[in-house]
């Protein structure tokens, strides 16, 4: 790898889960000197997994994390001018080439999990490849997977392509003898409890499409964790980080870890040998014709659930349970669909817009977007004024600046300019979270009959401010019926867009009328006008 990096060539590694590729390679280019230069930045599809492997090579250096080794995911990051491995969200590379061009200050970038192919990935690599093909010759870029057809990368990348074994352990793999029809908590627990009869040695790892399932689960769990002695702990993108690391530490009390897709892959989880897999994850869809977008539960792909599995096998021999037939795993597609081909362009082209590039033809890509979703978003962008005529607007420009999709961007420019910029932020820091309600429990609590929109946006800024009055206090949070860790995400969301900002002055008397006329702005195409009564309602959700 080294050699390959001081020849000035890039490099796709292709190495078995476990083989150290997150944790070993970005701690290789420090200690071989090839970051005297710049800072290396490794690419990573999730927040949790630029946290653990950003903590795991800061501890195995010997420093605390923020030194030579940080991270930086969206509303929050922990670094210094010391730092010199950065684990980073892939959205932050599009933002960083928005402010900086030319990457200053970077030596090497690294593309992790690559195989994954979120939206990012793709537009990632491709404009990664066009600086350097530019103006950073001297950039090198290294691509990092476990299943990955490394020949088209490296291809793309005019570069070396390297294979590493890895040392892997048998995982025997069981799938149900027949359809189980049972709630999936019920089937959970059935399968743990096969389990616990085998004498298993080490911990549990439990995949579920999220955190509502995983949140079923616990209760489900509860009574059978309270007789065996077991800890049921959750695993998602919305804990914080001190919750992610409780989860994931050493542990001699026998735990169940009840994880969406965010522990498929990168840093290794101590201690699992058992695997418990639903088949389940969700999955972002995009409709280029209606314009909407959404998340739905789907069964995953025959590769993820592979990769799954091997979970059980990092550390020595393990066992995975399938919650699904054999037949139905051979009926899978081999791999998942890149997001490319499926979801909503428009954050994506308001990116290239402001790096100058009009149309995605002007790029050469790994794999070209298709043309009625790139149709799509332009419409969109030209209806939220973002664009006109092809051209980003001033308007455009500041939605740009915001670490948003295009509707909350605008949403938040739209109160700007109505006077209701923090109430305008708060609103679009509660749409970004998405679940902020504990599933069926929140309600308006006889508030919303005097709102001007019938839409639980207004029910959650009311919860909101309700436990924001009381200091954000654990008993007012169970009172508001939130979940603490999605309103912990929606705080930082809040403080991030608000920081660096003027102060916001008195909230209007009107401030709410004021919010729905900046949700015209945002959602120009979903909205309707109810009857005749002067009101407005929310098309496709939300």
């Amino acid at each position: 790898i080294l050699e390959t990096l001081r020849a000035g060539r890039n490099l796709v590694l292709a190495a078995e889960p476990g083989a150290g590729k997150t944790t070993r390679v970005p701690r290789a280019l420090l200690d071989g000197g090839l970051l005297e230069a710049g800072e290396c930045w490794v690419l990573e599809p999730r927040r949790l997994a630029a946290r653990l492997a950003a903590a795991r090579v800061a501890e195995e250096l010997g420093e605390e994390l923020g030194q030579r080794v940080g991270y930086a995911v969206r509303f929050e990051q922990k670094s210094s001018k010391a730092t010199r491995i950065r684990f980073v969200t892939e959205g932050l590379l599009l933002r960083r080439l928005q402010d900086d061009p030319r990457l200053e200050g970077l030596a090497v970038v690294i593309l992790d999990e690559f195989h994954e192919r979120h939206l990012d990935t793709d537009l990632g690599i491709t404009l990664l490849r066009r600086l350097q093909r530019t103006s950073r010759p001297d950039l090198r870029l290294v691509v990092m997977s476990a299943t990955l057809d490394s020949d088209p990368v490296a291809a793309f990348l005019d570069g070396e392509s390297l294979r590493c074994q890895g040392r892997s352990h048998p995982v025997e793999l069981r799938h149900l003898p027949r359809p189980d029809d049972r709630p999936l908590p019920v089937q959970v627990v059935s399968a743990l409890e096969t389990l616990l009869a085998e004498g298993p040695k080490g911990h549990t790892l439990v995949f579920l499409p999220g955190a509502a399932e995983i949140r079923a689960c616990e209760r489900a769990l509860a009574p059978l964790a309270e007789r065996q002695g077991l800890r049921i702990l959750p695993l998602h993108g919305s804990l914080s980080f001190e919750a992610q690391k409780a989860a994931v530490a050493p542990s001699s009390q026998p735990k169940v870890l009840l994880s969406t897709n965010v522990a498929e892959s990168s840093v290794t989880l101590d201690g699992v040998t058992a695997v418990i897999d639903s088949g389940l994850g969700r999955e972002a869809l995009h409709s280029p014709w209606s314009g909407l977008s959404g998340l739905r539960t789907v069964r995953i792909s025959q590769a993820r659930c592979v990769q799954r599995a091997g979970r059980a096998g990092r550390q020595g021999p393990g066992l995975c349970l399938r919650l699904f037939t054999e037949s139905d795993f051979r009926m899978r597609e081999g791999f998942d669909v890149p997001e490319i081909h499926r979801s909503d362009l428009a954050e994506a082209m308001l990116a290239l817009h402001l790096l100058g590039i009009a149309t995605p033809g002007e790029l050469e890509w790994l794999e070209a977007p298709p043309l009625e979703a790139v149709s799509a978003a332009e419409r969109l962008l030209e209806r939220l004024w973002a664009l006109e005529e092809g051209r980003m607007t001033s308007v455009g420009r500041r939605m740009a600046a915001l670490p948003l999709h295009p509707r909350l961007a605008r949403l938040v420019v739209a109160s700007e300019e109505l006077g209701i910029p923090e109430l305008g932020r708060l609103a679009a820091a509660l749409l970004e979270t998405g679940e902020l309600e504990a599933r069926g429990s929140l309600e308006a609590k006889g508030k919303g009959a005097a709102h001007a929109l019938d839409s639980d946006l207004w029910s959650r800024l009311d919860a909101y401010r309700e436990v924001e009055a009381a200091h954000f206090g654990g008993g007012a949070i169970r009172a508001a019926g939130l979940d603490g860790a999605a309103l912990r995400q929606a705080r930082l969301a809040f403080e991030s867009l608000t920081r660096r900002r003027a102060p916001a002055g008195e909230e209007p008397a009107d401030a709410e009328d004021r919010l729905l006329r900046a949700l015209l702005w945002a959602y120009p195409d979903r909205l309707a006008r109810a009857g005749g009564t002067g009101t407005f309602a929310l098309l496709g959700g939300g």
